[in-house]
């Protein structure tokens, strides 16, 4: 069987079930010289879940080795279920990333995904989150989740004692996590705490916000520059440093050089020129800090004489735009920019704004006789067509600024 390592802080372990007994002589270092024993496993029952995995998620578990294998499907897993086929439903906020999504197809693999609250202040016109959530986007409300700090300590307690191998955890994709909700309740902060706390067990931490400013405040930045380095027992350090990787990286969404597109399109964000001033300070502070240009939106000029005005749009993200965005990056240092073009997202209650409308046109108008592409509960424009009008301009000043752009879905993937 495969060692499982220990705690780092013994003294908060009352969280966690009683330990059994060693399997093994390997033993994990908290970073402070104590070592702590490795839990058994029930095989029989792991192996019988593993059996019943519903077919979507197999690729994911094949890369596993077969320990690797018994020890996520107990924690993913539900045990007492009398279903032939089990999806990955058991963990109660350290939930399965994506878990709609075939492995076959999107093949993110075994990771954590942890959404702090429900619902966004935001009011993002565009947000994908309205093609599987019932919630009014366009509302702005967000809301705690019932003992959501309970819920959390018992889902690192079963991570624990499963001794899942060290997999990478994202934080927050479909809500904002720093909002003005966190100001009065501060469970973003909480599960950034033991996140480090449990360090040996997640890999790398993807931080995804709109609020960067709210990260300068000393417990957040103490926290991620903490969370930013690993301890030489960190199973995954030889691995980071060997292939110069980072054990952090703060996201942050920032598709608006103006805060005339950003109120159209995000009212409920905060200003450009915030986020802008919170990234640079984070980045000068040690703070890994790739930048999100996402979603990018069709610019003037475009196809057949049009302009964004013919469809009653300002130009939202003009090209001009984009080159401050990536000089910004090229100033302070920032060498990840991260990308994906619009999805006209169908929400499932309530039809598409009129401003999502307008835009749907001017996809359509671009797409000229192909038709859009439907698919995730979204329109999108045809992939050539989306690469040379909207990707194409924004790599090529990448490439100028010597700064890495990846899009979405291949930054995802290459994140261990």
């Amino acid at each position: 069987m495969l060692y499982s390592i220990g705690a780092t802080n013994m003294s908060k372990i009352f969280r966690l079930q009683t330990m059994n007994k060693t399997l093994f002589d390997y033993k994990a270092d908290d970073g402070q010289g104590e070592t702590f024993p490795n839990t058994t496993i029930d095989q029989l029952l792991a192996s019988t879940l593993v059996e019943r995995l519903d077919p979507k998620y197999v690729a994911a578990f094949e890369r596993l080795t077969e320990e690797e294998q018994h020890r996520a499907a107990l924690y993913f897993l539900p045990h007492a279920s009398g279903k032939s086929i089990l999806s990955v439903t058991r963990p109660r906020v350290i939930k399965w990333y994506c878990p709609f999504a075939d492995q076959a197809v999107f093949p993110s693999g075994v990771r954590y995904c942890i959404n702090v609250y429900t619902g966004c202040e935001h009011s993002c016109h565009y947000c994908y989150v309205q093609g599987y959530s019932g919630a009014k986007i366009m509302d702005g409300q967000a809301k705690c989740k019932d003992h959501f700090r309970r819920q959390l300590l018992k889902d690192l307690a079963d991570i624990e004692k499963y001794g899942v191998h060290c997999t990478p955890v994202h934080l927050s994709n479909s809500t904002e996590a720093f909002g003005p909700i966190e100001g009065e309740f501060q469970h973003s902060l909480f599960v950034l705490e033991n996140i480090l706390e449990f360090r040996h067990r997640f890999s790398t931490v993807t931080v995804l916000t709109k609020n960067p400013t709210m990260l300068l405040q000393t417990p957040y930045l103490d926290t991620l520059l903490a969370l930013s380095r690993f301890h030489s027992s960190h199973p995954r350090d030889q691995y980071f440093q060997d292939n110069d990787l980072k054990p952090l990286w703060l996201e942050v969404s920032l598709a608006f050089w103006n805060d005339k597109s950003r109120e159209i399109l995000e009212p409920g964000a905060p200003n450009v020129a915030d986020r802008l001033e919170a990234v640079a300070q984070l980045q000068q502070a040690g703070v890994n800090v790739a930048l999100r240009i996402d979603p990018l939106f069709p610019r003037d000029p475009l196809s057949n004489g049009k302009m964004m005005g013919d469809f009653e749009l300002p130009d939202l993200q003009s090209h001009g735009d984009l080159e401050n965005l990536v000089s910004f990056c090229k100033q302070h240092k920032i060498r990840k920019i991260i990308y994906s073009p619009l999805k006209i997202t169908n929400p499932r209650t309530g039809g598409l704004t009129v401003l999502m409308r307008q835009l749907k046109q001017v996809y359509k108008h671009l797409a000229g006789d192909r038709p859009l592409d439907f698919r995730g509960g979204s329109w999108r424009l045809p992939y050539e067509v989306a690469r040379s009008v909207l990707l194409a301009p924004l790599l090529q000043l990448c490439q100028e600024a010597g700064i890495v752009a990846k899009g979405c879905k291949e930054n995802l993937l290459e994140t261990p």
